[in-house]
């Protein structure tokens, strides 16, 4: 497979998709994005599946954990969200339900109520250090809380995974791997799983894909705003079937950090480009969402989040924002709701592909 620096570029253009059929995961990061954006946008979802991922705005428990807001936020992320350093600094599961239903009244995202109609995958391994079990544990709550039943979560702990997406890849990271590029070989795709419990039954993924992977100018659902943190293109992957105009579901996949096409080290504050990772594809290329998606005509919209360090943004490993580095106001800061620029960005890719 080409770097995915090589492919060529095309618009992002309009199918025949039902976006009331449009669901949503992610990993780590993208796992906190995903939660961001499926309440942002509840009415559009049929559910969300989170992979090492946190509640709603935990980043914000504790605002007197710094006099600078920057910094409560940050340390929220790393010693609540993450890593919680004694179990009553754990996210409250109640109070951050209370938030979104207080977030949702004020217009910011869609009613909750929503929600319970939803189908959710959650899933933590137990060797994961990054973001710690307990932490993943309370998002499940969180749902809860929020009135999606029981049955509709599938909810898995038990397996000694690493931080990571699951693959069947033998050339990917052992399975209790706490690295980059973050994929493990457990000898399933999770990402097959997660479509499965979303959607019901599906037909088994193909072994050779019809269609192709588009590489599109992602700047337009930006703005070209630099303080986005988001990078020139993303990928789409869309069936043959679909691209000659049948009907189709969308899927948004969101990389965790360090996991973009384009991730690079920064070193004092400037990227290191002869040092630069070689797996910047591999979340839209080996992580089984493709051969599941061109058997059941998905389309799989994979936007790309960038690593910058500069005066304005500090996000050098290239993570979604779910502790507000792309605030305009520290002391308020708006990554959450339906107008913050990453969550707007994504949610106009997706009315792109419904034709709107």
């Amino acid at each position: 497979m080409p770097d995915g620096t090589s492919l060529k570029v095309s618009p992002l253009k309009a199918l025949n998709a039902d976006l009331r059929q449009s669901s949503v995961s992610g990993l780590s990061s993208g796992a906190f994005m995903t939660v961001q954006l499926h309440l942002a946008h509840s009415s559009t979802f049929i559910g969300a599946g989170i992979i090492a991922g946190g509640p709603f705005r935990c980043a914000e428990s504790f605002r007197a954990a710094a006099a600078i807001a920057e910094d409560a936020w940050t340390l929220n992320a790393l010693y609540v969200c993450m890593n919680p350093l004694i179990p009553q600094a754990a996210p409250d599961p109640a109070r951050l339900a209370q938030i979104a239903r207080e977030t949702a009244a004020r217009g910011q995202i869609d009613p909750v109520d929503q929600l319970r109609e939803q189908k959710l995958y959650i899933f933590t391994g137990s060797a994961d250090k990054v973001v710690d079990s307990s932490v993943v544990r309370t998002t499940r709550e969180f749902y809860r809380l929020l009135g999606v039943p029981d049955d509709a979560i599938r909810f898995e702990q038990g397996l000694p995974a690493g931080h990571s997406i699951i693959t069947d890849n033998p050339e990917d990271n052992p399975l209790d791997a706490n690295r980059p590029p973050y994929l493990n070989n457990g000898g399933f795709m999770q990402s097959q799983r997660i479509l499965e419990h979303l959607y019901g039954p599906l037909k088994p993924p193909v072994e050779r894909l019809s269609g192709r992977i588009v590489r599109f100018d992602q700047t337009e659902f930006f703005d070209g705003d630099p303080r986005a943190s988001m990078s020139d293109f993303a990928y789409a992957y869309v069936p043959q079937a679909v691209e000659d105009g049948a009907p189709c579901r969308v899927h948004i996949a969101l990389h965790g950090c360090k996991q973009g096409y384009d991730y690079v080290n920064f070193v004092n504050g400037k990227p290191d480009l002869e040092n630069s990772v070689p797996y910047g594809n591999r979340y839209f290329t080996t992580t089984g969402y493709n051969e599941i998606a061109d058997a059941n005509n998905l389309v799989i919209l994979y936007p790309q989040a960038q690593g910058t360090d500069n005066t304005d943004t500090q996000n050098p490993d290239g993570c979604w924002d779910w502790w507000g580095y792309t605030a305009e106001d520290p002391e308020n800061p708006d990554y959450y709701s339906k107008d913050a620029i990453q969550i707007r960005a994504i949610h106009r890719m997706l009315q792109r592909l419904g034709g709107n």
